[in-house]
């Protein structure tokens, strides 16, 4: 969503008085939300980087591939989704009949506004022969300039996928392009879009850390800095990270990818000690500020007033659904369907 659009959706929403509502303090949330799913069939879907309530309360929380397969399949009337917008459009591609909510309109994404679809236009031209695949951490109109998109989880079995004699376009985290060079041996070309989160991490404080806690293992997400992947003792993807966690013999973990995926590695291995990977500024912890724009009050009023709903264009879904697909398809067939039901 452009930030022109953005802005007559909010008017929209504050004519209507939504943003100004404020939430009775005296309401059971948990209850009141778990009521609503009810009455409006509907089906929450939280990002493992959104906050701990709401991974509670979700009926599915997982990584971007797991939450495409779901909304995919999902019989509900209506997706509520916990996460940020690209996820959103995503969930609308794959379930156009269906109503999709997100809490809070705000709740973009650095790695996709890095990507800016006409820029990209321009820039693909370059390449008239080249595959495009980009990261599903990308923008609607993006996609539509895509022929297969990935997720981390799947990302190195869309490259080998591509036949070999074929050039390929990676878009938009050249940090995970680059990765993915490494482990397929395939030449590719880079856009130079990066997430915000991922590029924070301060390779001194984490071998300061690893000093502190010889016994710890580090585990990184494959967005992060080559430099602070030359450390890791394990690369995957933030559900690849988990299972990792819950698999290896290892009590202690410094993690660094988004913060909100501890909280699902202390439930599934609570006796082992999960700690954040420090970022290079003042702060102590390494959130994602969109993804934590989404609050249960947010979340509960979305589905009582059933807005800010995401809307596309016919020609946006019909187009951009076709790399979507093909993505999904070729993790059907690398057996990647892990979609985690928490209720």
């Amino acid at each position: 969503m452009s930030a022109a659009e953005l802005a007559i959706a909010e008017k929209e929403l504050e004519k209507h008085g939504f943003l100004d509502i404020e939430v009775d303090p005296s309401l059971d949330l948990v209850e009141e939300i778990n009521k609503l799913k009810k009455e409006r069939n509907a089906i929450i879907l939280a990002h493992y980087y959104q906050e701990s309530e709401i991974q509670d309360i979700a009926d599915y929380v997982g990584d971007s591939l797991q939450l495409s397969q779901m909304a995919a399949n999902t019989e509900a009337d209506m997706i509520v989704f916990a996460g940020v917008h690209f996820m959103a459009e995503t969930a609308k591609m794959l379930s156009p009949s269906k109503k999709v909510l997100l809490p809070d309109l705000k709740a973009g994404c650095s790695l996709a506004d890095s990507c800016p679809a006409p820029l990209f236009k321009k820039w693909k031209e370059k390449y008239p022969d080249h595959v495009v695949v980009s990261y599903v951490n990308c923008t609607a109109e993006l996609k539509t300039l895509t022929d297969i998109c990935c997720t981390s989880s799947n990302a190195r079995h869309v490259i080998d996928s591509i036949p070999k004699d074929k050039g390929i376009i990676f878009a938009p985290d050249k940090n995970l392009g680059a990765y993915l060079q490494k482990v397929t041996g395939r030449e590719m070309v880079l856009w130079n879009g990066a997430c915000m989160v991922h590029e924070i991490f301060s390779a001194e404080k984490i071998t300061k850390l690893q000093v502190r806690h010889p016994d710890a293992k580090f585990i990184a997400h494959p967005e992060c800095e080559a430099h602070i992947l030359d450390k890791a003792d394990f690369i995957g993807s933030t559900s690849g990270l988990l299972k990792f966690t819950q698999t290896d013999p290892s009590m202690k973990f410094i993690v660094a990818t988004e913060a909100g995926i501890l909280h699902q590695m202390e439930l599934k291995s609570p006796n082992k000690e999960f700690i954040p990977a420090p970022p290079n500024n003042t702060c102590a912890c390494n959130d994602c500020p969109h993804m934590k724009r989404n609050t249960m009050e947010k979340l509960y009023l979305a589905m009582k007033y059933e807005q800010p709903e995401i809307h596309l264009e016919d020609w946006v879904i019909e187009k951009g659904r076709v790399c979507i697909d093909r993505m999904l398809e070729i993790s059907e067939k690398a057996g990647l369907n892990t979609s985690n039901k928490v209720k």
